[in-house]
């Protein structure tokens, strides 16, 4: 396997292109990346559009599938989806994930949550939207997983200026389309992004802006 330009970094891993049309997802700290690769291979499964997935060959990485195309973060800069249509494809994506029984809880209620649902981790491929990043993966109530994909898109509006008035169009968009967010799956996502060692402090200090922008904005 050999390993090639470094094509992508997030806050916790670096992506490398490998030699055979796939690429290598390193994490820095080394994360165990079992649990992700199986929940990717579950999903798909099931018919969910994730990247294919193997195993690395060290810790901390795994190996994917490398798509073609643009984050729907990037169509929305170049104008080719709309804020509306953005916000649309993130609720429809999240019903469908949804939809597919828990892999390990034993809860009827419980669903496979993605935890990290906004923009930069849907990929627009010429084979249709395709969901990327799992490694903060879980199981409980859909409801949290939307209600956190709310609050990152919320955070982003008053900590990204550059970006902020698309964000705040995608999060009204997202909110008329989903079924609602409830307070209890709010709080718990504000919580769980308080407790986020990759957030800065003026990430971590607009949480409560963003949990009343988006009380505001789903009461409207």
């Amino acid at each position: 396997m050999k390993i090639g330009e470094l094509v992508g970094a997030g806050r916790t891993a670096d992506v490398f292109a490998l030699d055979d049309g796939r690429v290598l997802r390193r994490y820095r700290g080394g994360d165990d990346t079992t649990g992700e690769v199986a929940v990717m291979a579950y999903l798909a499964e099931h018919g969910f559009p994730v990247p294919a997935v193997w195993p690395g060959t060290a810790a901390g990485e795994l190996v994917m599938q490398r798509l073609t195309g643009m984050t729907m973060a990037e169509a929305l800069v170049n104008g080719a989806i709309t804020a509306e249509q953005a916000g649309e494809m993130l609720a429809g994506l999240l019903r469908r994930l949804h939809a597919i029984p828990a892999r390990l809880s034993a809860d009827p209620g419980h669903r496979v949550l993605h935890l990290d649902f906004h923009p930069e981790n849907v990929m627009l491929t010429p084979q249709g939207t395709v969901v990327i990043d799992w490694a903060t993966a879980a199981e409980g109530p859909p409801g949290l997983d939307s209600a956190m994909a709310a609050l990152i898109l919320a955070q982003v509006t008053l900590t990204m200026p550059a970006v902020s008035v698309a964000a705040r169009a995608v999060l009204s968009s997202l909110l008329r389309h989903l079924d609602g967010v409830e307070e209890e799956h709010l709080a718990e996502a504000r919580m769980r992004r308080a407790a986020n060692p990759t957030l800065s402090p003026d990430e971590v200090g607009k949480l409560d802006k963003a949990v009343a922008l988006i009380t505001k904005k789903a009461g409207s």
